[in-house]
């Protein structure tokens, strides 16, 4: 029998779960291992769907032994820093996923001291960025969407296996006014006026003529100074001219019959709103793209987006994309990349962010 968890119950078991994982956010974690955590919080059969190269887990067991102890044995000294954290309730309109979500976004932070899914370790700080949704039913979580920047982790290990970005790569911000934690209850009118101006802006990326950016109308659903924090490979951009340049455009250049909104989850709280697609975007590959010349080939994207409104626009956007996977699609393997340049003798240069919050 399922019952519903309410959006405050759900965050409290979301939050006690991410207290009792390695990472904890209590500062130096001392917690060793996830079995216990995930053991409390988590219905054993418990679905991770996660990032390439890991994909696909099925219960807990296998998301300690596969996802959690490969990150820990890389980074012992593990740190979590939540940036973002809210729920919401989602009826499930468009790929399943109906029920109470909870969302997560910031970075896994530690010394990367031992090789991590074959990323050679740097002894250095690593900044991990890392993006959650987790379904919570008969009150346990029994669905994960997880997204980690793996290119960025590559980037600052020293290997280039990527064009650089055309926008910004540097730690990511939270938000502006530090505000995106919400463990107490918002008003529900908040949240249902938050989740109207991406209803308009989905609404307006529908309206593209595969010719004008401007037939998107995008200004009218973006804040005159907006920032935007795309993964490594696109970067950071700010104001409409800097998302149409760095993002929108290429994108669009590569991806003129794009769809988006598959989400699995689309849910909003306060002034904040999130969801993430498995995939969220289908496609023609038509265009180049990070590189990678046009294959014709359909392609699909996981992906994840956290927005703040203020006003009725959009001002600041956190957009996850599982890129690795997305190139596998497209005939181009990063890690066979990365690997390359090991085996040639290439000296990773040990590199931090290049930019700091």
């Amino acid at each position: 029998m399922t019952f519903k968890t309410s959006l405050e119950e759900a965050k409290k078991i979301v939050w006690a779960a991410m207290a009792a994982l390695p990472g904890n956010n209590a500062g130096y974690s001392t917690v060793k291992s996830a079995a216990p955590a995930l053991a409390e919080f988590f219905d054993p059969h418990c679905a991770w769907h996660t990032f390439h190269p890991i994909n696909e887990l099925h219960g807990t067991l296998e998301i300690h032994a596969k996802f959690w102890q490969p990150l820990l044995h890389a980074m012992p000294d593990m740190e979590r820093r939540i940036q973002l954290f809210f729920a919401g309730d989602f009826d499930g309109r468009f790929c399943g996923g109906a029920g109470t979500w909870v969302t997560s976004h910031g970075y896994l932070t530690g010394t990367f001291v031992n090789d991590w899914l074959g990323i050679p370790a740097t002894s250095e700080p690593l900044y991990v960025r890392i993006g959650e949704f987790y379904q919570v039913e008969n009150g346990r979580i029994v669905d994960a969407r997880v997204l980690l920047d793996l290119v960025d982790v590559m980037r600052q290990a020293g290997f280039a296996v990527l064009p650089p970005s055309r926008g910004l790569d540097l730690l990511v911000p939270g938000p502006q006014h530090n505000d995106g934690v919400l463990l107490a209850a918002q008003p529900d009118a908040h949240a249902t006026a938050s989740m109207q101006v991406l209803d308009t802006l989905i609404s307006g990326l529908g309206t593209f003529d595969k010719s004008d950016l401007r037939s998107m109308d995008m200004r009218s659903c973006w804040h005159p100074e907006m920032m935007w924090y795309g993964p490594c490979g696109i970067g950071t951009s700010r104001r409409v001219e800097g998302f149409q340049r760095h993002h929108q455009a290429p994108f669009l250049h590569a991806f003129p019959d794009r769809k988006g909104g598959g989400h699995i989850s689309r849910i909003s709280e306060g002034y904040f709103v999130g969801s993430t697609g498995w995939p969220s975007v289908r496609a023609t590959h038509l265009g180049d793209y990070l590189g990678a010349p046009a294959t014709g080939k359909p392609i699909s994207m996981r992906v994840a987006d956290w927005w703040r409104v203020e006003g009725n626009t959009f001002r600041e956007n956190w957009v996850m994309i599982d890129i690795p996977e997305l190139l596998l699609q497209m005939g181009v393997d990063v890690f066979a990349r990365m690997h390359a340049q090991i085996a040639s003798g290439l000296p990773a240069k040990k590199q931090m962010p290049s930019s700091h919050f």
